[in-house]
Parts: structure tokens; C-alpha cells; sequence
């Protein structure tokens, strides 16, 4: 009877002290949170958990162009994360998982235990997934006894906030994994270029086998280390009872696999950083480098390809003709030298030569979407966007809307002037413009004067009292140019203010749109990490700023530039689509420019020094011998597998033959003819009245054709 009362009274302290160890867990745990409660996250921010993801920016096809990021970070749901992923993470980090409620007691003794024997407190730690987790989210790692209660305290408030699976897919796409990756995803793309889902055992041991220390472990700089480490993973599994031993044994001799992700500048970079600012200047930085934005943009990958190719290749074409012909005494085109060490000539350089460069911008002229846009040759040397950023005199590209002023004010392409000299004052200083071929070729019609791009021509049309100088700036403004251009006479050749390239395209666009503006843009959707739509559009803003019998008229005179002037090399380089169009190029030759449309497509092409350097060692460089070859090639390209559509004739439009001594409507005895294209309000009612010498070779003296402004009224 005695043994058993000692028996009895035996089990019953050792009840009364794991009463009292309770009792004691529990008063100091509620001592703890009463002294922590403050510094621990609300519910709201438990419920608002949200990792910082990528912002990813795609094509309209749904191609990758670019990633912004702080933590490389984005998003695996837990339903695709593969089982024997988390396999691996339990068997390392936490055996007990599904049987713990944040803490783990247990293990915390064992871990005691272990510790004393050892004599290193630190030797074994006991912290469980969810403990990791609360310090990634709301702590920090520094080694404090305040810090590992507040640790376990948070850990409790998010068993009790969220499920055992959604616990693991925060603690997966959280941790930091090395070389910049955030989470699963991250680092599947970082060291295997996949994705998380498509990860092997293997690849998860490796990947599992960074938590403990991702720098020193990384497969890439490390890959040894990183093969131990993954096969510390085997044998836990093995312990945890999710691999065989034999099977163990065989993955340890295999080697790691690793196939790097090649981190890239990004497709388009001129363009994604316009999407970049665009961003970051509505949304704030935390929003473009942390919430997992997804943005889908306008541009076309293939045609942006086309467009850096052909930019590429004629400047290379460009600056080795450049640099033949640079003398040693023209240190214009220098950059800098290089003093190179050489035994047989101590004072040797290597002359560093200015790079030339080029910009490219296409817009979809029905729903104003830019398609492509280069702003440079090279971004990773030079990161200043032409297209929007640079303002550049336009040179003759300028010239279509000064016969755009005149068309709409009662002007017709058949109209006469005089291709000669004049003198012009402006401040004291007398200009006596001139052409490009320093000659004057006589009485032209305004089509022809726009075909061969006839400086004197433009100059004489804006002084014209129904066109200016001040009512083409207007024009222009209702286009959609906004620079500041000034009411001087040098606006008609482009010598009167500078212009963006953006500004260009949007003008040249209303041409091919029928007298429609469409204002550019580049973004079609953004939604959140949750998929909402932020922002949403197909189609551009738009405008009517032109009549639809002047839009045409002037894609009619452009057409013939391009058939037969200035434009023609589009022409014998094979572009046979239906087109319009107008080289550009600067007196000082630092500006080439070539602006074209299709019906479809509207694409500014320029070509330039940086430094406005002049473009040509010798006589110089023009639009039609730089920018056109480039805007050629990259139509081309572009419109290959497009229908050639001819440009649609408005209502209004009337097609006559009338006889340029009288203006009139031509007749049999009239010698000097020519048909070209009438508004209903600039057709001749009547017949041409003259009587004409039978030989028809010269005019008579009263019959000489003027033109009559008292016949064409100002539209407004």
C-alpha cells in the first residue's frame, strides 16, 4: 500500500508542476502581450498583407517589355506552387507546422535542451514558419529577447488571422532567395528560367536550400556551396519521410543545373521609361516599384524591332562615311582621344569620333495608338529621348502647314507663284533667302512648289495676306504643335522655332484622319496586383481641326512628293504603298527629318547630332539621304503584310482641267493647262474667256493669270 501511495503521490506533483508550468506560460504570456500589445500590427494590417510585387510592363500582345522593381517579387498562388516545394520547406523550417498554433513549445524545449548541452544558446533555433514570417512582415532581424516575444506574439495573431495554406504562400513568395529575387517565382526565373510551377525536386532543394543564408549559398557565385546546402534538404526529407534513402543517395551525386535568367535592359527602353515616369508621376513611387502593377501599353514588339534595325543600320552606314571623311585638322565631329602607350610613336591617339543619332515615332492613325517609338540608337549609351524630349527646328517637314493655311483659306494646288529672288528686312538686317540648289526656276503652281520643296515658294505663300505667318502658327496650334513657334517669314522654311517629334507625328496625322486630331498615347490598361482595371482605352481623344476636302487636298500634294519630288527615294526602295509625305532638313544641316503616313500609319523620322553638329563633313547631309532610307526601310517592314489602300476621297472634292493664264475652267484653244484638284468652293463656275495665239506659245499680255484674293475668304 505504501509504494503505491508514493506512486500516487509521485504522479500527482508531477501534475501539480505541469499545472503550474501552464499556469506560469500563460500569466507570462499574458504579462508579455499586455507589455507588447502596442508595438504588435493591427488586425487591419494582418488582413492587409500584401508583399511588394513587380510592376510589369507588357506589348499589346501581352510580350514582356520591362519589369520595375525594388524586390524582384511576383506573386505564386498557393494552388500552383508545387508539393514537393513545400515538402522541402517543412522538412527544413518546420515539421510541426500543421500541428502548432504559431509557436511551437514543443520544439522551444528541445531546442533549450540541445542549447545547455551544447553550451551555445545559439546553437539550435525554434522559431516556426509563421514566427519567420511576422519578422519578414513587421520586425526586424536584430537579436533582442524584446524582438523574439513580439516575434511570437505577432506569430499567434496570424495563425489566428489566416489558414495553415495561406500562411505558406505568403512565407513562399516573401523571403528573400539571393541576387535580388524575392520569393519563388523570383528565384525559379533567377536561377532556372521558368516559372515556380515548373520547378523539379531538385530545383527546389536548391531553391529551399538558400533560406538559411541566400548570398553565401547562391548556385551562381557558389555553386558548390549551394550543392551541399541542397543536399541537406535530401536528407531532410528523408527524416521528414517524403524520400527514400536510396533515392536520397542518387539526387546528392547529380549536379545542380542551374540556367541563370540573363537580366536585360527591357524591350523598348526609350519607351518604357516614358511608361516609367508616367507611373511614378500618378500613382507615387511606392506604387510603380511595389504593388505589382500590370501594364499593358500600345506598342507593337515586331514594328518597335523594325524601327531600332533600321535606325541601326543606316547609322552605322552614316558614321563610317562620316568618319572616312573627317581630316585630322576637323576636330568638330571629335568626341575626345585616347593617348595610347606605343613604344614606336609615344604620342600615338585614337580619336574618339560624336555619335550620330536617330529617332523613330509610329502612331496607328485610327485609334491614335503609338505603335513603335526609338528614341535613340543607343540607351544603355545615351538615355535622352529624342521623340519627346528634344526640340529641333523642323526645316522643310514645316512646309505642309503653311500650304495647309493657305489650302483652307481658298488657295488651290493649281494656283500660280513665282519661284525669284526677293530681299527681305527684318531688324536692320536685310535676308535674302534662297533655295536648296541656289537656283530660281520661275512661275510654278503651288503643288509643284511643294513637290521640289521650293524654299521661295513657302517664304512667298506665307506672306501672302490670306496665309501669315500668325495664322500658320494657328494652324499649327489647332494641329496639335505646341512649341513656341514665332510669327517671323523664316516659319515657312522652319527656321522660326523648334518642334518635338511627337508634336510632329500628331500634326502629320490629321492628313491621312481626314482633318482629325488624335492625341498619341501609349497605355490601354493597368490593373492592380488583384486584377481591378486602374485605367482602361482603346481609342484616342480627338478632334475635327481641318476640313475633310483640305486634309485630303494636302494628302494629295504630299502624295506627289513622295511619287515624284523629294520623297521618291520611299519610291526606289521599293515602298509601294500609298503614301504622303515631306523630307526636312536645317540650312546648318543639324536636322534631318522625313515625316510620312499611309492610311494606316502615320511615322516621323529624324536624324541628328545631339549637339546640333553638322550632319555631312562636306556639303552636308539632307532628310532625303538619312531620314527617308530609315522611315522607307521600317515601312517597308511594317506594312509587308498590309492591303495598299488608297486614301478616301471626301465628298466636296472636284477634279478639273483648268488653263493657267485665266484660271478658268481650260477649253480647246487653251495651251497651258493643268488638272489638278478643286474644293466645291474653289472649282471655276466658268470657261476660260481669253483668246489664245494659235501656236500657243506665249500668253497674251491682258490675259496673264493673278491671283484674285478678293475670290477666297478666310474660313475663320
Amino acid at each position: 500500500m505504501a509504494i503505491v501511495y508514493k506512486e500516487k503521490k509521485g504522479y500527482r506533483a508531477a501534475g501539480f508542476w505541469g499545472v503550474g508550468l501552464i499556469v506560469a506560460y500563460i500569466v507570462f504570456g499574458l504579462i508579455m502581450y499586455s507589455i507588447f500589445k502596442r508595438d504588435l500590427p493591427s488586425l487591419a494590417q494582418l488582413h492587409n498583407i500584401e508583399p511588394s510585387l513587380v510592376t510589369k510592363v507588357y506589348d499589346k500582345d501581352g510580350n514582356l517589355l520591362k519589369e520595375f522593381y525594388n524586390q524582384r517579387r511576383m506573386l505564386v498562388p498557393y494552388n500552383k506552387i508545387p508539393p514537393y516545394l513545400i515538402d522541402c520547406l517543412l522538412a527544413v523550417e518546420d515539421r510541426r507546422f500543421y500541428d502548432h498554433w504559431g509557436v511551437d513549445i514543443r520544439r522551444i524545449m528541445g531546442a533549450f535542451v540541445h542549447n545547455i548541452k551544447s553550451f551555445d544558446l545559439k546553437a539550435q533555433g525554434a522559431s516556426t514558419l509563421t514566427q519567420q514570417l511576422a519578422r519578414n512582415l513587421f520586425l526586424t532581424s536584430k537579436q533582442e529577447f524584446s524582438r523574439k516575444i513580439r516575434e511570437a506574439l505577432t506569430a499567434i495573431k496570424i495563425e489566428q488571422t489566416y489558414s495553415k495554406d495561406q500562411i505558406l504562400e505568403m512565407y513562399l513568395n516573401q523571403h528573400y532567395l539571393g541576387k535580388g529575387a524575392y520569393g519563388i517565382q523570383a528565384a525559379a526565373q533567377t536561377y532556372f528560367s521558368k516559372n515556380a510551377w515548373e520547378l523539379t525536386l531538385p530545383e527546389s532543394a536548391l531553391i529551399i536550400g538558400l533560406l538559411k543564408s541566400p548570398n553565401p549559398y547562391n548556385p551562381i557565385d557558389h555553386p558548390e556551396k549551394s550543392k551541399w546546402r541542397r543536399n541537406i534538404v535530401y536528407n531532410a526529407l528523408v527524416e521528414y519521410g517524403s524520400l527514400s534513402r536510396e533515392m536520397c543517395d542518387s539526387l546528392k551525386q547529380a549536379p545542380i543545373g542551374i540556367k541563370p535568367h540573363q537580366e536585360k535592359v527591357g524591350e523598348a527602353p526609350y519607351f518604357t521609361e516614358m511608361v516609367r515616369k508616367y507611373i511614378r508621376d500618378k500613382y507615387g513611387e511606392t506604387a510603380l516599384y511595389n504593388s505589382g502593377l500590370s501594364v499593358k501599353t500600345t506598342i507593337d514588339l515586331e514594328l518597335q524591332h523594325f524601327g531600332e534595325a533600321a535606325i541601326v543600320t543606316k547609322l552605322e552606314q552614316l558614321q563610317k562615311h562620316m568618319e572616312e571623311g573627317i581630316t585630322p585638322e576637323d576636330e568638330r565631329y571629335e568626341q575626345y582621344t585616347i593617348v595610347t602607350p606605343d613604344s614606336l610613336n609615344p604620342d600615338s591617339t585614337i580619336r574618339i569620333y560624336k555619335q550620330l543619332q536617330s529617332s523613330l515615332i509610329c502612331i496607328d492613325n485610327e485609334t491614335g495608338k503609338v505603335l513603335a517609338l526609338v528614341g535613340g540608337k543607343d540607351y544603355s549609351q545615351y538615355k535622352f529621348n529624342h521623340v519627346t524630349q528634344a526640340h529641333r527646328q523642323p526645316g522643310s517637314s514645316i512646309k505642309p502647314l503653311v500650304y495647309t493655311t493657305a489650302i483652307d483659306n481658298g488657295f488651290s494646288p493649281s494656283d500660280l507663284l513665282i519661284d525669284s529672288p526677293i530681299v527681305l528686312t527684318a531688324g536692320g538686317e536685310e535676308w535674302r533667302p534662297k533655295n536648296f540648289d541656289e537656283s530660281f526656276d520661275g512661275e510654278m503652281t503651288l503643288r509643284e512648289g511643294l513637290r521640289r520643296s521650293r524654299n521661295l515658294i513657302s517664304i512667298k505663300l506665307i506672306m501672302n495676306p490670306l496665309v501669315t505667318p500668325q495664322q500658320v502658327i494657328s494652324y499649327a496650334r489647332r494641329m496639335g504643335i505646341k512649341s513656341n513657334l514665332k510669327p517671323y517669314p523664316t516659319l515657312a522654311i522652319g527656321g522660326a522655332g523648334d518642334v518635338t517629334m511627337w508634336e510632329m507625328a500628331r500634326a502629320y496625322s490629321v492628313f491621312p484622319n481626314g482633318g482629325i486630331k488624335k492625341e498619341p498615347f501609349y497605355i490601354t490598361e493597368i490593373r492592380d496586383r488583384h486584377g481591378n482595371v486602374l485605367e482602361h482605352r482603346e481609342k484616342a481623344d480627338q478632334e475635327e481641326v481641318l476640313s475633310p476636302q483640305t486634309a485630303y487636298i494636302m494628302v494629295n500634294m504630299m502624295e506627289s512628293v513622295v511619287n515624284n519630288g523629294t520623297g521618291i527615294g520611299a519610291r526606289r526602295r521599293g515602298f509601294k504603298h500609298p503614301a504622303g509625305g515631306k523630307t526636312g532638313t536645317t540650312n546648318d544641316y543639324t536636322n534631318n527629318w522625313f515625316n510620312g503616313y499611309t492610311v494606316d500609319l502615320t511615322t516621323v523620322v529624324w536624324v541628328g547630332y545631339s549637339d546640333y553638329t553638322k550632319i555631312g563633313v562636306e556639303r552636308g547631309e539632307v532628310g532625303a539621304t538619312t531620314a527617308l532610307p530609315i522611315w522607307a526601310e521600317f515601312m517597308i517592314a511594317t506594312c509587308e503584310e498590309m492591303p495598299k489602300r488608297e486614301f478616301a476621297v471626301p465628298a466636296g472634292i472636284n477634279n478639273a482641267t483648268i488653263c493657267l493664264d485665266s484660271g478658268k475652267l481650260a477649253t480647246e484653244r487653251c495651251s497651258r493647262v493643268v488638272t489638278d484638284l478643286f474644293t466645291d468652293a474653289t472649282l471655276p463656275k466658268s470657261s476660260c474667256p481669253l483668246k489664245h495665239l494659235a501656236d500657243g506659245s506665249k500668253r497674251e499680255q491682258e490675259g496673264r493669270f493673278k491671283v484674285q484674293e478678293n475670290k477666297r475668304k478666310k474660313r475663320f
